[in-house]
């Protein structure tokens, strides 16, 4: 499939779903889409899309079907159930997940498609949704090295795929991501609230650490949402909690303790609490000013 024109099922067309089958149609690829919020899907028509009424009727002549759900559970119910994606699909097929899920649940969907004669690959993603429209996305694979050669062209559209082993370490590599995004988000939080108290620009902070040992993506791109705040979602502060606990909860069945995983996890755990799991990631300094008694707004 590495040069030839490709029907994709697309299964969710959210914030990065969306441009994620948008960059597939303009590629040249036969895209129909399902949407939970038909209007979400509708919008992606005037580039070529086929709009579906069902998620069976996106995926049932589909070559490869992507999954970019919320969770899971949502996942699981879509895929899994008797009516579900694994039943509607054509054998020798492929089945993409690029939702963020347990390694777990991956390796469960792995056996069931495999079950089906139905290639499985786990392909979460990173870049958030300028990642997403730019088809510059972090692309995490697991699953079987041959089904990753047979789509890798496809995946390619949408930003770099790499494939790190077998179905749930795709999920495994995603987990990692999430731990320095997340790390990462709550330390530039800090960094610019010492800025502020200490009576410096942080803007200025900011452009002083670029290209330094300090400098990173969260610095580059979230700082400047932090000074401003500017908390438009890109990646919602639910979906990062989400995955701080997955990998929590992983890290206990491996025996692992990460403290400082855990100390940022109760800190998103208080945000979205607090009612801003609607607003992205970086206002995590939300969280942090209502600690310090410091103006949220």
């Amino acid at each position: 499939m590495k040069d030839e024109q490709i029907t994709v099922g697309f299964i969710g067309t959210g914030i990065m779903g969306g441009p994620m089958a948008a960059n597939l149609a303009k590629a040249g690829h036969r895209v129909r889409a399902w949407n939970r919020s038909p209007d979400k899907a509708q919008a992606l028509a005037s580039i070529g899309v086929a709009v579906s009424e069902t998620f069976q009727h996106a995926a049932e002549q589909a070559d490869v079907v992507v999954v970019m759900l919320s969770s899971g559970p949502v996942c699981d119910e879509v895929i899994l159930g008797p009516n579900g994606l694994l039943a509607a699909m054509k054998p020798q097929s492929t089945l993409v997940v690029m939702s963020s899920i347990s390694v777990e649940t991956a390796q469960q969907q792995a056996k069931a498609a495999a079950e089906r004669g139905i290639g499985y690959l786990d392909a979460p993603v990173s870049g958030g949704e300028k990642g997403a429209k730019d088809a510059t996305l972090a692309i995490m694979v697991g699953g079987e090295e041959i089904t990753f050669e047979r789509i890798s062209a496809l995946l390619n559209v949408m930003g770099n795929p790499v494939h790190v082993g077998p179905a749930g370490t795709g999920q495994l590599a995603k987990l990692a991501n999430q731990l320095i995004v997340a790390n990462t988000i709550a330390t530039v939080s800090e960094a610019v609230l010492l800025a502020e108290r200490g009576g410096a620009d942080p803007a200025k902070v900011r452009e002083a650490l670029l290209g330094g040992f300090a400098d990173s993506t969260i610095l580059r791109a979230h700082a400047p949402r932090m000074i401003a705040n500017d908390f438009a979602p890109g990646g919602p502060a639910k979906w990062q909690l989400k995955d701080t606990q997955t990998a929590i909860a992983l890290a206990k069945e491996l025996s692992l303790e990460l403290p400082v995983t855990s100390l940022v996890n109760s800190l998103f755990t208080d945000l979205v609490a607090h009612g801003d799991g609607e607003l992205d990631h970086s206002a995590l300094i939300r969280e942090l000013r209502r600690r310090n008694e410091m103006p949220v707004d």
